[in-house]
């Protein structure tokens, strides 16, 4: 049976790409999308996921709107590496399928109350904020989740956004802290493992190529994503964060990992919003997640090619 899931997004390209992997992916059941505050402001990552959607011709999944703002805080948005967007690069239409009725915190606890304990996982590709919310709110839902599948943090490539601090646990790391501590099974997707999974120009210029409208979107999406780290860390493509926790999901052979304890910062003067991550398990904590270093990266664009070929 296909994994359900539902997708928390604050689109941004590499959110777009990796909805797009799991509409295209057999394997997932996507109950709905919930959208948060995070790379550019909710009245865009809801938008923007709605016209995903619509690209994808999947004009029926529930879109909900969620929280507009961290726990704890001002929002931190990335404007700076997506655009006034969020998905500058190509030219969408304004979505024409609504918003679905009710809060994105509200659907999420529903949807776990009224499918079978254990088979829904929560896939948050954006700042921990709807989840925690959801579990604050509504502890009976914690026992009931599968797995939260997320993209977050980093170890050995330390922060994106601060030193210390990848940009989704930057953006509210209250969240991140509940959310680590829930005792749901965890797997991070952490800049360890996503600056591995680097774009290049052959593989962009084959989405450009092929016969539908999702792949050149694609190819517009990383074209203007990939200025960004070009420019920052001199790399000759761009990191596509995002799609690989859809990929985990979908072939968690081509990555590896380790069970370890992460704990989250909140107070650091220099580190807040850092995952402390125990890799060498030095402290005697008992692991809480397990977090991704390594991935196949040919294995994972020929994947991505393989699914987006099929999309209109």
């Amino acid at each position: 049976m296909a994994q359900k899931i539902i997708i928390d997004t604050d689109p941004g390209q590499d959110d777009a790409v990796a909805i797009l992997l799991a509409l295209a992916s057999p394997e997932l059941d996507v109950l709905g999308l919930t959208a948060v505050a995070g790379n550019v402001p909710l009245s865009l990552t809801e938008a923007n996921a709605r016209r995903i959607c619509e690209l994808a011709g999947r004009s029926d999944l529930p879109v909900h709107a969620g929280c507009d703002r961290p726990m704890a805080g001002d929002l931190v948005t990335a404007e700076h590496v997506h655009g006034q967007t969020g998905l500058d690069g190509i030219a969408l239409p304004d979505p024409t399928m609504p918003l679905a009725d009710g809060h994105a915190v509200d659907f999420i606890i529903d949807t776990l109350r009224r499918e079978e304990p254990g088979s829904v996982t929560l896939v948050p590709i954006g700042p921990l904020t709807n989840i925690a919310t959801a579990f604050e709110r509504a502890p009976d839902i914690v026992s009931r989740v599968a797995r939260v599948v997320l993209m977050g943090g980093a170890y050995f490539e330390v922060g994106n956004i601060t030193p210390a601090a990848e940009f989704n646990i930057y953006v509210d790391p209250e969240a991140a802290a509940i959310v680590f501590a829930s005792g749901v099974p965890l797997t991070v997707a952490s800049l360890d493992v996503t600056h591995r999974a680097l774009t290049s120009r052959e593989w962009v210029e084959a989405m450009r190529s092929l016969p539908n409208r999702c792949g050149p979107a694609v190819a517009g999406w990383t074209d203007f994503f990939e200025r960004y780290d070009r420019e920052k860390y001199g790399s000759l493509g761009a990191p596509l964060h995002d799609p690989c926790a859809i990929a985990w999901l979908i072939r968690p052979e081509l990555f590896e990992g380790r069970e370890i304890n992460v704990e989250i910062e909140t107070e650091g003067r220099f580190t807040r919003g850092m995952t402390v991550a125990d890799w060498w398990r030095v402290t005697g904590r008992d692991a809480n997640a397990l977090f991704l270093r390594e991935v196949d990266r040919d294995a994972l664009f020929a994947l991505l090619s393989d699914r987006i070929a099929t999309l209109p």
